[in-house]
């Protein structure tokens, strides 16, 4: 059984109902701060909390502007808070079929109303009738008759009241009445159906930052606490719960620390609970391996209140970078102890509705109030993999304004909230319209994962923009048309949007793992920001290429005059190129060579021309180089020149070899 949808309101900043469809694994919840995120959770939560702390209160949760009106009428006709419409999955249809003998379709629903008074209303339609004709079978023959105008169980003890029964009609009446004196629904089977399907119905489990551990906390003052918890639940705040569930995951009671025998039998529970946390955090946090989890139990009697009374438990956090040097755990990073935390309240989802340890499966929904926030970037998306692990046996809905907590490829699982005026809260699952602020996690998420995808080979050649990918990648095309080499398959092409992007791209990618080489324009000396690089060891100054070193056939490999990658076509091919990107604005007239001043680079050539003869081509003045790639790109040569398919070559061959010896 999972949650499918779910109708909010009005509740807090929802003065409207809001429809919400659920997804079966995991629903994100994105939108700017106050946009009422939370406010959906909470109201999931109070519709069916799993620890049974927080229900519907009018005054703290329906909308203060109607609040007022509404008080008249709570007690008499209290409103909706939620409705919630769950699917049965094949196995629970199964199973109701049989001990019914009724007929459930795959994909069968139900709704569970929540109102103020924190009663429920059930939506469940059962047809009757082949549990009907399943009753008649047991009848005798006058009493099935009898009762063939029957549409409802109910109404079979008053249609053969007026027959002779049966020994056995008796006994079968007698047990429908039995069935009848048990529930006041009209539908004796929606009743028994909801009776099967009540306790498989899914409780919400809410975290936020609210519940992350304490570093310490006196275990005298917590014994007290379970106690009192077994007839008032509210003496457990989350963090006592939280000191429970980690004791719980080292498989530790928390009476067998209190209480402890002799010193040695004292060290062995503290260190087996030590190894034991360390053992499954460290599981998940990759951000530093280096830290271990220390837990000591001591008195303090010149403590405050109530850490001067018995012992304390003290949980500590020991870096093996620095020598063991140990902290308390609340003076870790905001990051580490919201994780540590979160894992630990997970743990608790293994035993808030069956203490045996089982699973508990799709009977909890998980709630995370902006999960992750303090995290890194790259451990947000560590997390969201832990939260796909989540959804494997539990339906995760979590809210976030982080880019990095959002998978650019799910877009589907989105939910956007929103804060509008006059109306409140509102949630919605389409894109169109909607707030720009709203959106741009989803944005940024949706640039991230380009931006990734940018890189999706190994090996990768970082050129300064959109022309030279073009270039590059026709010329190879055209020279393997003719049975030459052309770039290697494996190899990327990265435009990085000039040259001083291509450092930076540089020195933040050389880090991870990826083998990088760089073609750039030759402006007449050395790049100081590229050869800079190399001495800082981040590129090997054998896979960096300018293309000056592949202009001249008789000095490969060897700068010559300022170049750029135009300039390994002969001119008047080039020329060719132009004149049909920019047959519009020239008014029939072809640019030849022999029109162009004097000089060494052909887009430089051009722009000078263009400049004296007063043509405008654009109205920032020059050109658009991009426009005569693309027209390359859109009509090429059938074949270069041998000229320009020996520069070629000879670049893609040093480019490969640079790879090759990598």
């Amino acid at each position: 059984m999972i949650l499918i949808s779910a109708k909010v309101g009005p509740f807090r900043s929802m003065n409207t109902e809001q429809t919400v469809q659920i997804d079966p694994s995991v629903t994100v919840f994105v939108g700017m701060n106050e946009a009422g995120k939370t406010v959906l959770l909470k109201a999931l939560q109070k519709s069916a909390d799993a620890v049974k702390e927080f229900d519907f209160q009018p005054v703290e949760d329906y909308p203060r502007k109607d609040l007022s009106s509404y008080t008249k009428r709570h007690d008499k006709d209290p409103a909706t808070a939620t409705v919630l419409t769950y699917i049965l999955d094949e196995k629970e249809i199964l199973d109701i079929n049989s001990a019914l003998k009724v007929e459930l379709k795959p994909g069968f629903t139900f709704s569970v109303t929540h109102l103020y008074d924190n009663t429920l209303r059930i939506g469940l339609s059962v047809q009757e009738a082949p549990a009907i004709s399943a009753f008649a079978k047991t009848l005798s023959s006058d009493a099935a008759t009898a009762m063939q105008g029957a549409k409802l169980l109910r109404q079979i003890p008053g249609l053969v009241a007026s027959v002779a029964l049966t020994p056995g009609d008796e006994e079968a009446i007698a047990a429908l009445n039995t069935r009848l004196e048990a529930t006041k629904w009209d539908s004796i089977i929606g009743s028994e159906a909801w009776i099967r399907l009540a306790s498989s119905v899914p409780k919400f489990l809410y975290f936020s930052d609210y519940d992350t551990l304490p570093g310490k906390m006196n275990l005298t003052d917590l014994a007290s606490r379970v106690e009192q918890a077994k007839t008032d639940p509210k003496q457990l705040k989350p963090i006592h719960r939280a000191v429970l569930a980690l004791l719980r995951m080292a498989d530790v009671s928390f009476a067998d620390l209190a209480t402890p025998g002799g010193y040695e039998e004292l060290k062995a529970k503290i260190e087996a609970v030590s190894i034991s946390l360390t053992d499954q955090v460290m599981e998940f946090w990759k951000q530093n391996e280096d830290l271990e989890v220390e837990v000591d139990i001591k008195t303090d009697p010149a403590d405050d209140a109530p850490f001067d009374a018995g012992p304390n438990l003290y949980l500590r956090i020991k870096n093996r970078r620095h020598r063991g040097v140990s902290t308390p755990f609340d003076q870790r990073s905001r990051g580490f102890i919201w994780f540590f935390s979160f894992l630990v309240w997970f743990d608790t989802v293994q035993h808030q509705l069956d203490p045996s340890g089982k699973a508990a499966g799709k009977k909890l929904i998980l709630l995370l109030d902006e999960p992750g926030l303090a995290l890194h970037a790259l451990a947000q998306a560590d997390f969201l993999r832990y939260i796909d692990r989540l959804a494997e046996d539990h339906q995760v809905l979590y809210t976030t304004h982080s880019p990095f907590m959002v998978n650019s490829d799910r877009l589907h699982q989105v939910r956007l909230v929103e804060d509008q005026k006059t109306v409140g809260t509102v949630i919605s699952s389409n894109l169109n319209g909607s707030d720009p602020r709203t959106i741009f996690p989803l944005q940024a998420a949706l640039g991230w994962t380009i931006a990734q995808n940018l890189f999706i080979s190994e090996r990768n050649l970082l050129v300064e923009g959109p022309s030279e990918l073009i270039y590059l990648q026709v010329a190879s095309g055209l020279l393997e048309a003719k049975g030459g080499v052309g770039l290697r398959s494996d190899l990327t092409i990265v435009p990085t949007g000039g040259l001083d992007n291509v450092a930076t791209f540089v020195a933040l990618l050389a880090g991870n793992g990826l083998k990088l080489a760089v073609l750039h324009d030759f402006k007449g000396s050395p790049e100081q920001r590229l050869t800079g690089l190399v001495r800082e060891k981040l590129l090997a100054e054998k896979s960096l290429f300018n293309v000056s070193q592949f202009r001249d056939a008789k000095n490969f490999g060897k700068n010559t005059v300022a170049t750029d990658v135009e300039d390994l076509f002969a001119p008047g091919v080039y020329l060719k190129y132009f004149n049909l990107a920019f047959a519009s604005h020239l008014a029939g007239k072809d640019v030849s060579e022999a029109d162009l001043p004097q000089g060494d680079r052909i887009v430089q050539r051009l722009e000078k021309y263009i400049h004296s003869t007063g043509l405008t081509l654009r109205p920032s003045g020059g050109f658009n180089h991009y426009l005569v790639a693309s027209q390359f790109a859109t009509s090429p040569p059938k074949s270069l020149d041998a000229a320009t398919s020996g520069r070629f070559a000879a670049l893609f061959a040093a480019i490969n070899d640079t790879f090759d010896a990598t």
